[in-house]
């Protein structure tokens, strides 16, 4: 005897039509200790120098651990391919929530899609959306906020066009090799 009641299946939280977001793997080492070592993205990591292997799986295996024991969570940003036979989706990039606080239920969040090639192709804004439904339902956070350099002009349009609010600039706050550049402080609100 049924209920009467028709139940749907749901989409999966982290999964988009572009991209799945998923866990840091072990075998996400190589990839990682590329992305983190380009000093092509230094300056939107705010990092001056390079990472160690030995590093780089510390923070790996310190991600098996829940956000709420870590303050942190990084996502690998991989393509949704549905024809894939690889066990782990070709990663483009990673998504993270850092300076998680679980009290004022508010986190940081950074996006980095890490080959030109693979960036303006919609990967970023899917997973900052999905991100987003991420927080906002499984966290039940209040708000997410983040920071972005002014002539990041391809950053700022992606967060204002998942919601985020300019709330402020900081004058002068990186220093490039071309003079000094302003951050601009965006937030959202759920």
């Amino acid at each position: 005897m049924t209920s009467g009641r028709v139940f749907s299946v749901e989409k999966p939280l982290l999964v988009g039509e572009k991209v799945r977001l998923r866990a840091l793997e072990p075998e996400d080492i190589d990839v990682l200790y590329g992305w983190e070592n380009d000093p092509r993205v230094w300056s939107v990591s705010e990092t001056l120098a390079p990472f160690s292997r030995a590093t780089l799986r510390e923070f790996i295996d310190n991600q098996q651990y829940d956000i709420f024991r870590t303050r942190q969570l990084r996502l690998v940003i991989c393509r949704a391919d549905k024809n894939s036979t690889l066990p782990l989706y070709p990663p483009v990039g990673f998504i993270d929530l850092f300076d998680f606080d679980p009290v004022n239920l508010r986190a940081g969040v950074g996006v980095l899609i890490c080959d030109e090639s693979d960036r303006r192709n919609g990967y970023a804004s899917e997973a900052l959306e999905l991100v987003c439904d991420y927080a906002r339902q499984v966290l039940k956070l209040h708000q997410l906020y983040c920071s972005v350099g002014a002539e990041n002009f391809s950053s700022y349009q992606l967060f204002c066009g998942k919601g985020f609010a300019k709330i402020g600039v900081r004058s002068q706050w990186f220093r490039r090799k071309n003079g000094w550049e302003d951050e601009i402080l965006l937030q959202r609100l759920f």
